[in-house]
């Protein structure tokens, strides 16, 4: 029997804005040790009996970081699904059934199904509990894994459970609640029978596709026909777009778990969180006396239980007490710990206001590298760009800007136009407003250069590729 981890990394985590970002969410983000959470959801499986390559769900986006991030923990060979629009968990959990019955047939397999911004302290436990739901999954079950409430926490979905397995700590599905209110989870807490719906999941691909064509056909054409005409980029398999959007945007448990007679839970005692919130990452990370968690450069007077990060420069607080308090170059939040579910509400703002700070950080990640925005006005802007050894920027040109390129440090190949240079430190070379330009780095050294924009447009969907080696349009 193999399992087959199913990660789910197409969240964009605005509840922990503004570190995260759409363009940067939280499971690419070290939070909780120095690997970042998504990292950490592969690295727990070391050590688990019969566990095969994992499949990686993705929006198209992010899937460099995707691929960057297995290259850092040595995971090769892995698949990696690009969405090219979010469809939530069902859709995604379907294409990626489909994309293994297409690979290991007629070979027994389970799905071991995570989202990618979990902590689990206990891995052992864990494991049990993995290895339990292997033999459910093997009879025929959809397994859910249902956590003892802690606490009576309006974050998380709720399951009612009937003890079957008193020894293995299996239980039959009554019944899933949404998000409950606070009287209600209390209520929960009180009766004692109740799980928190984790949101992981152990199935065999069949079992999931024959259910959910019973529950929710549609969405299972749509998976099909979205994996069936995908398209191989570089290390990536694309889901078909056209035939992906028209899948209705749902998660498993509202088109499946809820619906299905099939349902049983596995108890789960192993230190799990959601890592769903800013104060949720204040629970599980080690406090000062005052009970503060401080990350950088923090200087504190009378201030007590409150999480203040400072990734950019010095942040002091003086007589605060339960505050969150991050701070990024180009946005800062502050807020009350009991307040921090309505983080989103401030993301929603920045949305319908197009503001960036809800898409990008000041320093944003490319496949060749990254870019620094560090000085920008209405007609010019000033970058840092990095580009990694052996990378290359796509020829392009651009409508409404021209740019400047100093080279600080390496050794840049440039195309500008007809004219191909060698250009090294403090050398420059002048691109005009619809020149064809690119830039390459051929050596085995970081290459970097100060760009200065100017125009009447800085955006960056001024753009116009003619030629990428990551397959960007």
């Amino acid at each position: 029997m193999k399992i087959i981890p199913v990660i789910l990394s197409g969240g964009s985590g605005s509840r922990l804005w503004p570190l995260s970002r759409r363009n940067y969410p939280k499971q690419y983000l070290s939070l909780t040790s120095d690997n970042t959470i998504f990292q950490e959801t592969l690295l727990r499986l070391n050590g688990l009996e019969g566990i095969a390559t994992p499949i990686i769900v993705c929006n198209s986006e992010h899937r460099f970081y995707v691929a960057d991030q297995l290259k850092q923990i040595s995971i090769d060979n892995a698949t990696i699904l690009t969405e090219p629009n979010g469809r939530n968990t069902a859709p995604a959990i379907a294409a990626a059934a489909i994309q293994v019955m297409n690979s290991y047939q007629n070979k027994e397999v389970s799905l071991l199904v995570l989202p990618s911004d979990h902590f689990i302290q206990d891995i052992k436990a864990f494991h049990d509990a993995i290895n339990v739901a292997v033999d459910q999954s093997v009879n025929g079950k959809l397994v859910t894994f249902g956590v003892t409430p802690k606490s009576s926490n309006t974050e998380y979905g709720y399951i009612k459970i009937s003890e079957i397995d008193k020894k293995n700590k299996v239980y039959s599905v009554l019944e899933f609640t949404e998000k409950p209110d606070q009287k209600t989870a209390e209520f929960y807490l009180e009766q004692g029978n109740y799980f928190w719906n984790s949101g992981m999941f152990m199935f065999q691909p069949e079992t999931l596709i024959n259910e959910l064509t019973f529950h929710a056909n549609d969405i299972v054409q749509a998976a099909r026909s979205s994996v069936d005409n995908a398209t191989k980029d570089l290390d990536f398999v694309c889901l078909e777009e056209k035939f992906f959007k028209l899948s209705p945007s749902e998660s498993i448990d509202y088109a499946l778990m809820e619906k299905s007679n099939n349902v049983i839970s596995v108890a789960l005692d192993a230190g799990w969180t959601d890592i769903g919130s800013w104060s949720a990452l204040y629970n599980l990370s080690q406090k000062d006396n005052d009970g503060n968690v401080l990350f950088g450069d923090v200087f504190t007077e009378e201030t007590s239980n409150t999480y203040v990060s400072a990734n950019h420069h010095m942040v002091a607080t003086i007589g605060v007490q339960d505050l969150v308090i991050i701070d990024t170059p180009n946005a800062t939040l502050i807020a009350n710990k009991s307040k921090t579910q309505e983080v989103k509400k401030i993301v929603e703002k920045l949305h319908r206001q197009n503001r960036e700070e809800q898409i990008f950080h000041r320093k944003v990640y490319r496949p060749w590298g990254w870019y620094d925005s560090i000085e920008k006005n209405e007609y010019y802007q000033v970058k840092k760009l990095h580009i990694n050894p052996g990378a290359k920027l796509s020829l392009q040109l651009h409508k409404k800007r021209a740019e400047h390129w100093v080279i600080v440090s390496g050794t840049a190949i440039v195309t500008n136009g007809e004219v191909k240079l060698t250009l090294t430190e403090g050398m420059s070379t002048y691109i005009p407003i619809g020149t064809k330009h690119s830039l390459e780095n051929l050596t085995d050294e970081s290459l970097e250069i100060i760009e200065v924009q100017s125009g009447t447009y800085l955006g960056e969907d001024d753009i116009i590729r003619f030629e990428d080696v990551y397959g960007r349009n």
